[in-house]
């Protein structure tokens, strides 16, 4: 029975997975470095020659193929809208959940200051939002024209208020800029409905930026790049919960780069008397801490927290001096490879610190408010208190000696009790990085890889090396 293949084309490290959707069996599985300079289909090779030595499966083994990637840094995209709490609120989340990198986000009217920024970054892609439905349709108007006359090079995706769309869209594509009009991301002000911008983000990466990647070369072989590999670890999340019996979760993916944070629940007041306060959370809701990476911004972290009490959380001799030195040294070698007790243990400590941080960015937080009737405690986001189980990815936790110890960074502590975090979850690590292929699959097989992925899940304490 021929198998199906999931890749990804990663930053760091290309990955295949061999599945047998019959069977719902893990035939093999095998990764290689990431070769974008040379050609991806170099470091696919690689990993599928790799796949072949370790489990047998030959490419005639190999019926159906799907593909997703974040290589080459994924998909960068400025998010403007009118107000900060609203529709710039609405327009990052739309962004961040369709698996794209949130590098800046604009509100109100862009100024001159504002398109000089936009040029500098040169964003893969924009998403332009502005108003509710039949509301203010002035400032997405001008917005327009001053993206228009900037002549930004990327792709439009224009989500705002309906009744401005056609202005909008006539003024962008007159100066020939490309763009896509869908559904308003905060038709009321009560409502989001971000799922028609997910889904032209998503359609925007396959046609457009998968070539700008260099990645059509590899079509030819796999097809089309189905999805950014954000997204498809989104999407198994989602099918983690809802098919394999598993209920609301917290997905921690740690990278060299970024930590990246899913949760998969309707995020309402676990505690009697919280009040909601602001737009309603997503039930699959993902973010992106930009800064907070084991690599390429390990430096931030030790800035951020201070050399000193990094070393004092790694222990084995580690010093702030030393610290400080290491981390400069892993900003350049982005590939490197603990290889020692002490540069593992250093590793978990930052780890810990950039999940502390990510959940408190991600998280609902309480606040107080007094009103003539008395002391109300607000909620702000998600309310994550009741979820379940926290599962991990990534180099650090599924290579690691300590995943447990990192993933203990996600829970609720007594330090930061406003911070709504999971009080009790099962600890769990993806072992085999499936997570991204159940996504994938999900469109084609969702019951059998919904239950592949849960038997692969291991508890973080039975993580190899875990000493």
């Amino acid at each position: 029975m021929p198998v199906t293949l999931a890749v990804d084309f990663g930053s760091t490290y290309t990955k295949v997975a061999a599945i047998d959707c019959d069977d719902e069996r893990l035939v093999g599985r095998a990764q290689s470095p990431t070769t974008v300079a040379e050609g991806v289909m170099v470091g696919l090779g690689r990993a599928l020659a790799l796949l072949e030595a370790t489990c047998g499966v030959k490419r005639d083994d190999i019926g159906q193929r799907l593909a997703s990637s974040s290589a080459a840094g994924g998909l960068r995209m400025v998010a403007i809208g009118l107000v900060p709490d609203l529709t710039a609120e609405a327009a990052r989340r739309a962004a961040l959940g369709a698996g794209a990198k949130v590098q800046r986000v604009f509100a109100y009217e862009l100024s001159g200051g504002d398109v000089d920024e936009i040029v500098r970054l040169a964003p893969d892609l924009i998403l332009l939002c502005g108003g509710t439905d039949g509301g203010e349709r002035k400032t997405i108007v001008r917005n327009a024209g001053v993206l228009a006359a900037a002549r930004v090079g990327a792709p439009v995706v224009v989500a705002g208020n309906r009744s401005a769309a056609d202005e909008v869209k006539a003024v962008l594509q007159d100066a020939g800029v490309d763009c896509v009009v869908v559904g308003n991301v905060l038709p009321e002000l009560d409502r989001l409905d971000v799922e028609p911008a997910r889904a032209a983000i998503r359609s925007v990466f396959m046609e457009r930026i998968a070539h700008a990647k260099g990645l059509d070369q590899a079509e030819a072989y796999v097809g089309r790049i189905v999805m950014p590999t954000p997204m498809a670890v989104l999407e198994g999340a989602r099918l983690l919960a809802a098919e394999g019996g598993m209920g609301d979760a917290v997905i921690v993916d740690v990278g060299g780069a970024t930590t990246d944070i899913h949760s998969i629940a309707s995020g309402l007041p676990s505690t009697p008397g919280l009040v909601p306060r602001g737009l309603p959370e997503p039930f699959a809701k993902r973010t992106v801490e930009g800064d907070l990476g084991l690599r390429i911004n390990a430096p931030t972290i030790v800035e951020a927290a201070g050399a000193a009490r990094v070393a004092a959380l790694a222990g084995l001799g580690w010093t702030a001096q030393a610290v400080a030195d290491h981390v400069q040294r892993l900003a350049q070698a982005v590939d490197h490879v603990p290889g020692t007790a002490a540069e593992h243990a250093l590793d978990a400590a930052l780890a810990q610190l950039a999940v502390d941080v990510a959940l408190e960015r991600h998280a609902g937080q309480v606040t107080t408010s007094y009103t003539p009737m008395g002391a109300v405690q607000l909620l702000h986001g998600k309310d994550l208190g009741a979820v379940s189980t926290v599962v991990g990815t990534g180099g650090v936790l599924v290579h690691g000696r300590h995943p447990r110890r990192v993933l203990e960074a996600a829970c609720y502590s007594a330090g930061s009790p406003t911070s709504l975090r999971p009080r009790a979850p099962a600890l769990l690590i993806d072992r085999s990085y499936l997570l991204f292929a159940a996504g994938l699959l999900a469109p084609i097989a969702p019951l059998a890889v919904a239950r592949l992925l849960r038997r692969h899940l291991v508890a973080a304490e039975e993580a190899p090396h875990d000493t």
